[in-house]
């Protein structure tokens, strides 16, 4: 805490300039309503809204406005900003009579986006009848395309109401639990796409409140409370952007055995299932002895629907044993949230490292078997959650190869390592492990919707490792600066997805008020034989290739922050000469075409080489892609002068330590968090 203490006192001397710099930005350019519209992912998510038309929505909002004409312009907002193309469609209820509880008209089917058709057919609705909430989510759901045999389809509706249900029948929230029970099964392939349901109360209270909190909760969504006019356009556009920008998964689809006799085979690469709450799924592998493998790693990434509730030790416990009574043990380990808030995307990994003389048991070929339990407190979601399972296999060095020393210590890549202070350049993380974005050293900003992760990318070579710095500045807060605290986070990766544990040397976690704040992360250098090492901070850097970083915002700064989302800048370092290979002695690397401080392109990124170098490692594994980003001169230059200020002092250690001297290694307790 005391590192983090002294980042955000010198965050703090320059945040005045932080809030200058944050109020002309957001007046030339609203975070949360892009320049130019986004490009609808290759995917398979779709949205309908559902809006309120009913009589109450003709009173004064308190604007001056009527509640329906500020819903159309929050939906006229929303369609600006979701990517171009995404199925998105509009269903109405209360518009076309006084009184009836059978009221509720699809406007604009779920198709591919025509913005101004859909800001043409909001235009129209009238406010007249009442509120048959229940039969309008009913069909609702009826609206959203079938999810396609074995995927995983993220199909989203989007209740937005200033009002309870006045027909009794169907009761919304047992509709919404009905429609959240149509999520992946596991007895069915055919069910498997994922409903979510969240819920906008608009100006509500009371029953009528408690009444959409049940539906969300019911439906595995969100609740967004939104008093104003304001407030409403800013919570639908978090809603629909989350459904829309989801993490994107990949992998062949198969359904892991209730016991250890049902469980499929798999080979080195990527699947996707799926795992209920107190759920235990078995797989089994053929890996192979030290002669064909040096090392196997089995990562689970589950995905929750954004934000659901979930308790402070709820998380994946992947246990790998082998096949001869499930004796002995070879890798266990279990990763939980951290905090009682709601859910994000969690990872969790078992590693096989044959012994160097492989001779202990878990060594051998032969036929391995994977449990994958979900721990979920009876309180938590109970909706089902996808996840993705990757197996990687590493090969062995070549023989007659000497490998280069493990290097377990963090030496000049510490905590006060010197970091760039060049202006930021504007890019888009990815959504998960199959997008991220792909990285150089450099200075880069982006923004974070509440309860989301972005992901990134960066290559790093044999005797160089990572490090990097996410800093958070002034955002305006609606109950003013010193609001409701929420977290944000951060996490590395290796190549296979083993998360890589800080052993305390960084401040991961941070409370967040909408004043600066900083998290921090990185690895050791990459060396062979990190693998034999004791430290997790080790054994994971064990290869070169891409490393992964995660940065969350947890969700529940959409009750903090004014701005639909929250802008921050990550500082990436790569330190250290790159080698030649892992092998005693490897020459130095020439810098490599093109150096490494740009975004690479989606082509370039798929030709990149794996770094292994004579005598390398490769492993198999899914190819991962990424895409390019922009700049915007006026917040470089004002964000490079506040950079150089808040840096000048705390960055002076670390620039003689760049020079020649060691940084500096403090351990402490490291937090079982999510990301």
């Amino acid at each position: 805490m005391a590192r983090l203490h002294r980042r955000m006192a010198a965050a703090l001397s320059c945040g005045t300039l932080l809030a200058l710099i944050a109020s002309p930005l957001a007046a030339a350019a609203p975070r949360g309503a892009p320049a130019a519209p986004l490009t609808v992912a290759e995917g398979n998510a779709s949205l309908v809204m559902v809006l309120d038309s009913s009589g109450s929505m003709a009173e004064d909002d308190g604007s001056g406005g009527t509640r329906i004409e500020s819903a159309r312009r929050a939906v006229g907002e929303v369609v600006d900003a979701l990517p171009d193309g995404h199925p998105t469609g509009l269903r109405v209820y209360g518009a076309d009579r006084e009184e009836g509880c059978t009221d509720t008209r699809l406007v604009r089917p779920v198709e591919p986006l025509d913005r101004a058709a859909v800001k043409r057919a909001v235009a129209e609705v009238e406010p007249r009848g009442d509120t048959p909430i229940g039969l309008a989510l009913r069909r609702a759901a009826e609206d959203l395309p079938e999810a396609s045999g074995g995927s995983l389809d993220r199909r989203t509706i989007l209740l937005v109401s200033d009002g309870e249900d006045t027909c009794g029948t169907p009761d919304p929230c047992e509709v919404a639990a009905e429609l959240g029970g149509q999520g992946p099964s596991p007895e069915s392939l055919e069910s498997s796409g994922t409903l979510r349901i969240d819920a906008i109360g608009f100006q509500v209270d009371g029953k009528a409140r408690e009444q959409l909190e049940c539906i969300a909760r019911a439906g595995h969504g969100s609740y967004y409370d939104a008093p104003d006019a304001g407030a409403l356009a800013r919570q639908l556009q978090r809603a629909s952007r989350l459904s829309a920008d989801g993490y994107r998964m990949e992998g062949e689809r198969i359904t892991g055995g209730r016991t250890a006799d049902d469980a499929p085979r798999i080979a080195p690469g990527q699947y996707t299932d799926t795992i209920g709450p107190g759920e235990k799924r078995w797989y089994a592998a053929e890996l192979g002895g030290p002669a064909e493998s040096a090392a196997d790693d089995l990562a689970v990434t589950a995905v929750p629907q954004p934000g659901v509730p979930v308790a402070s030790m709820d998380g994946l416990r992947l246990t790998l044993v082998r096949d001869d009574n499930h004796r002995p043990r070879c890798g266990s380990t279990w990763r939980y949230f951290g905090r009682n808030a709601g859910a994000m995307p969690i990872t969790a990994a078992v590693s096989r490292i044959p012994s160097a003389g492989g001779t202990r048991a878990c060594d051998g070929a032969g036929r391995y078997l994977l449990a994958v339990e979900r721990r979920s407190h009876e309180d938590s979601d109970r909706g089902r959650w996808p996840f993705e399972l990757l197996l990687a296999t590493e090969k062995p060095l070549a023989k007659g190869t000497v490998p280069a020393h493990s290097e377990p210590d963090y030496g000049a890549g510490g905590e006060d390592a010197p970091l760039p202070t060049d202006p930021p350049r504007d890019v888009e993380g990815g959504t998960g492990f199959n997008d991220a974005r792909r990285l150089g050293p450099g200075v880069w900003r982006d923004e974070l919707l509440p309860a989301q992760t972005r992901w990134y990318r960066v290559r790093i070579g044999w005797g160089q490792q990572l490090r990097y710095d996410v800093e958070f500045g002034n955002e305006p807060t609606v109950d003013g600066p010193a609001g409701t605290p929420t977290r944000v986070s951060t996490d590395v990766y290796g190549p296979t997805r083993v998360p890589v544990q800080p052993d305390g040397e960084f401040d991961t976690r941070a409370l967040y008020r909408g004043e600066p704040a900083a998290v921090s992360g990185g690895t050791v250098p990459v060396a062979w034989t990190n693998r034999w090492e004791s430290a997790t901070r080790a054994v994971p850097v064990r290869r070169a290739g891409e490393y992964y970083i995660g940065v969350g915002l947890d969700p529940d700064a959409a009750e903090l922050a004014e701005n639909v989302a929250v802008g921050f800048v990550l500082r990436v370092a790569v330190i250290g000469e790159e080698k030649a290979g892992p092998e005693h002695g490897a020459p130095a690397v020439r810098e490599r075409d093109g150096g490494h401080d740009a975004v690479d392109t989606r082509e370039e990124a798929g030709a990149a080489r794996d770094g292994s170098g004579p005598g390398g490692a490769g492993w198999s594994g899914p190819a991962v892609a990424a895409a390019a980003g922009a700049v915007t001169a006026l917040a470089i230059a004002l964000a490079a002068v506040c950079t150089r200020y808040t840096r000048s002092r705390g960055r002076a250690a670390a620039r003689t330590a760049a020079e020649g001297g060691d940084g500096v290694t403090v351990n402490g307790k490291t937090e079982g968090g999510a990301w």
